[in-house]
């Protein structure tokens, strides 16, 4: 007998009765969640990745491609950043619905941080911006086979649950650190190679300085406090509050920005007291009108006369591998969360939601705003209560407010949400006491994944060492039958990954 997704969905046993057609649609009480806590949900989910329309055109909308040319055949820098963060959230808006309304999970999706400087520093600098979004968009058609295929889902189920647990630990992990980076509490070493052994290093100094780096301790602080004391809406209430809190310093000392722009003598400003990237303040205008003139600015097969058929599907090979993996960690580490995964690590529906994450990867080429892809800082909102789609459908409607009101979403600075994905990342680490360490043929795979997420600043980096070694361990001790057939391909699709460049340069096409 064929189980369908929305079988698979439906409880074992008795539950409470749904209220109305909302909740039935949802499963709202079904998943023990209420309106309210979707809402929520929904919200915070906004406000930990709403950024993304700030630093995704900040990203895109200042390269100029290989001909000289930014964003919508513009040639002056800077010109483009109003286009892209009009069409950044319009597309994140529309998918993030669709993952609502037909994925019905609190999964959020908006353009991929990572990928999109692939797409501006490697791809764009070798060809067109139509060229370069069209490799994104062709990407997208082949992930979407695969699922379609259901060798995307397969793949998800053939993971060792320890390795599954592992990825959410790490993932937890890794947006703590992106939480302090982006906040500015912890820092890269300017100048770091050939003159110091450590990476990162506290504040600007080696200590912390500056009224920014306070208003995140203190919003840290909040927000560990109302959610050690079960306050609902805890990240919410910290969030806000802390953005209240930046205003109001702003107004009275003046940090003003981290990043002054370029100085007389060309080379950038630097204010290492400064705001990490937005400067908290009320804005003069609320209201302003979307220009979304980037959509269906993409050329499908452009790449392949640019820079070869070879180069080009290798560039197509990169960006499908890292966006294949990253979101099925982020799937899995999020679902985890939530207590949304059935015994065996899987999540319930599975193929719905990595279809329209595929879907979005084209999307987002089209968009001409690179690959959107399922965002980890859902686990956000997930942490706040949320369980289902409606959470998705809020979010989403914020994104798609957010293109006539970019104005409010600049309020918001990164040291007021920053302190929320530092929550979550411990609430994500806590999964780590279902890992058996004393077994170290998975222990150490499991190591592997969870160290190298935050190490490399890579999810797929974490996965690919934890899958590669998970095969090696059992091939030494001889363990054949431990690994799924499908693992054997995914560890050399891995090593492949790995030795891409060699490969590259072995067969010339840099």
């Amino acid at each position: 007998m064929t189980v369908t997704n929305d079988e698979a969905q439906q409880p074992a046993g008795p539950g409470p009765e749904p209220t109305g057609r909302l909740d039935r649609f949802f499963r709202i009480t079904e998943r023990g969640s209420t309106v309210g806590r979707e809402i929520r949900g929904g919200l915070v989910t906004f406000f930990t990745m709403g950024y993304i329309v700030v630093l995704n055109p900040l990203i895109l909308g200042t390269v100029a491609d290989d001909d000289g040319q930014f964003l919508g055949d513009l040639t002056e820098p800077g010109a483009a950043i109003p286009l892209v963060a009009a069409a950044t959230a319009f597309v994140a808006g529309i998918l993030t619905l669709v993952m609502g309304l037909f994925g019905r999970y609190p999964f959020a999706m908006a353009a991929g941080l990572g990928l999109n400087a692939v797409v501006a520093f490697t791809l764009a600098s070798g060809m067109s911006w139509e060229d370069a979004m069209g490799i994104v968009v062709l990407e997208g058609i082949v992930i979407t086979i695969l699922v379609l295929t259901g060798f995307r889902v397969a793949v998800f189920r053939a993971i060792p649950a320890a390795l599954k647990t592992a990825i959410a630990v790490g993932i937890g992990l890794l947006i703590a650190l992106i939480g302090f980076v982006d906040a500015g509490f912890v820092r890269r070493i300017p100048g770091v190679i050939g003159e110091s052994s450590v990476p990162l290093q506290l504040g600007s100094t080696g200590s912390l300085s500056g009224w920014p780096t306070l208003v995140f301790a203190v919003g840290l602080l909040l927000t560990v406090l109302l959610v050690a004391r079960g306050v609902k809406g805890g990240i919410l209430i910290g969030i806000l509050s802390t953005t209240v809190l930046a205003i109001i310093v702003e107004a009275i000392v003046g940090a003003g920005p981290y990043n002054k722009g370029v100085g007389p003598d060309g080379k950038p400003q630097i204010n290492p007291d400064g705001w990490q990237l937005n400067v908290p303040a009320l804005p003069d205008r609320i209201v302003d009108k979307p220009n979304l003139s980037l959509l269906g600015d993409f050329s499908l097969f452009g790449s392949f006369e640019r820079v070869g058929v070879t180069a080009a599907l290798l560039f197509v090979f990169t960006i499908l591998l890292a966006d294949f993996f990253d979101t099925m960690g982020t799937v899995v580490g999020v679902g985890a969360e939530g207590k949304m995964l059935d015994e065996d690590g899987n999540l319930p529906g599975i193929r719905d939601v990595l279809l329209v994450d595929s879907v979005g990867a084209a999307a987002g080429g089209a968009g001409s705003v690179s690959s959107n892809t399922t965002y980890v800082e859902s686990a956000a909102g997930v942490a706040e209560g949320a369980r289902t789609g409606l959470a998705s459908v809020v979010t989403g409607v914020l994104f798609l407010v957010a293109m006539f009101f970019a104005p409010l979403v600049t309020i918001v600075p990164f040291e007021a949400a920053t302190p929320a994905l530092v929550v979550v990342g411990f609430l994500m680490m806590t999964q780590i006491r279902n890992i058996d360490m004393d077994d170290f043929d998975v222990a150490i795979p499991a190591f592997l994944t969870i160290v190298l997420m935050p190490f490399a600043y890579s999810i797929t980096a974490g996965i690919g060492a934890g899958f590669i070694s998970f095969v090696a361990i059992k091939v030494a001790r001889r363990r054949f039958s431990d690994i799924h057939p499908l693992m054997w391909l995914i560890a050399v699709l891995f090593v492949l990954y790995f030795t891409l460049q060699p490969v590259k340069e072995a067969l010339g096409v840099g």
